[in-house]
């Protein structure tokens, strides 16, 4: 299979359209992290956290629904999600004035739960995340809900597309950009749009160890999955990789790179103390890259790294983080 990136001018248009429902997050030279890396290299953030719904998430979400007819807008939507998928779900639901079933993990942070359900979603709870999408299966077969993919097919590479147009609008030149990987939605976007307007940018992948899904499917040549998700990133758990996301990270990433959840926990700490971000174990992967395995390979060059979501509370945050002394 070779999958059709969308074009910049569908990925033009869809921004257009979102004007209204979504913000163009800002771009921050982000100083702390250069002089800690000391090594000429200078470092921009692309704080997706301060997106509508607190991730990229909603801009695949609302892709997707403006897409729908009126017949299946009225029947509603259904989503799987650790938390923040199905919080951008109910966020454009209610935008377009449908209603969402999603499907949570009983592991999934109360505070994404409580959102979900501020925004009109039912949440339904379940064990693992096979099972969840089990049930949602079995939603969008008895109920006609459609099934708003977390990461794979063209509207969510459409949407995360705009992320990479907005990053080559708001800064002139750049050699390399650092995204995280969970199911690869973000990526496919993000890399289609960045290879079609610069494309001698280096695109670097970072996903957890313990959920290493694209690892092993650029490895076999084809989608891989894992037996279990293990790692505190959970935004960043997807089981398994898929043909069209899949497809497009192979043809547009130049390079993947591992963090473990030691190296996520001591980054969460350093971007709260250092640049006050207090944000989720995925939010801090593309850092976590860069001052870990990606330190000397970047030396002196421009990069930007794309900081994904920051639905977590304080207890969990506090947990999780590792702080200097």
């Amino acid at each position: 299979m070779t999958a059709e990136a969308p074009t910049i001018d569908a990925i033009r248009s869809l921004r257009d359209s979102l004007a209204e429902a979504m913000r163009v997050t800002p771009m921050l030279r982000c100083a702390a992290i250069e002089q800690t890396l000391d090594n000429g290299s200078t470092v921009w953030g692309k704080l997706e956290f301060l997106q509508r719904t607190g991730t990229f998430k909603a801009r695949g979400a609302l892709s997707n629904l403006m897409r729908l007819s009126k017949e299946q807008l009225a029947s509603g939507v259904t989503a799987v999600s650790a938390g923040n998928h199905a919080i951008a779900t109910a966020f454009a639901a209610q935008a377009v004035g449908t209603t969402a079933k999603v499907i949570m993990l009983g592991s999934a942070n109360p505070y994404r739960i409580a959102v979900c359900r501020e925004y009109g979603a039912e949440v339904i709870i379940v064990d693992d995340v096979h099972e969840a999408f089990e049930v949602a299966e079995k939603i969008e077969r008895d109920e006609g809900r459609f099934f708003v993919h977390p990461f794979e097919g063209p509207a969510v590479a459409t949407g995360t597309g705009t992320v990479g147009l907005e990053i080559c609008d708001q800064l002139d030149a750049f050699d390399a950009l650092i995204v995280p990987i969970g199911g690869g939605g973000l990526m496919a976007g993000i890399s289609s749009a960045v290879k079609q307007l610069r494309p001698a940018v280096e695109i670097i992948g970072v996903e957890p160890a313990g959920a290493n899904s694209m690892h092993l499917s650029f490895a076999a040549g084809e989608p891989r999955s894992i037996d279990q998700v293990r790692t505190i990133a959970d935004s960043l758990g997807a089981p398994f990789a898929l043909p069209y996301s899949f497809e497009l990270c192979r043809a547009n990433v130049d390079r993947l790179v591992e963090v473990d959840d030691l190296e996520l926990r001591k980054t969460m700490g350093f971007l709260f103390q250092r640049m006050k971000f207090a944000v989720e174990p995925a939010c801090a992967a593309s850092t976590a890259a860069l001052l870990g395995p990606l330190r000397d390979a970047l030396r002196g060059k421009r990069v930007v790294l794309v900081y994904c979501g920051s639905n977590i509370d304080w207890a969990t945050f506090s947990e999780q983080a590792i702080f200097e002394d």
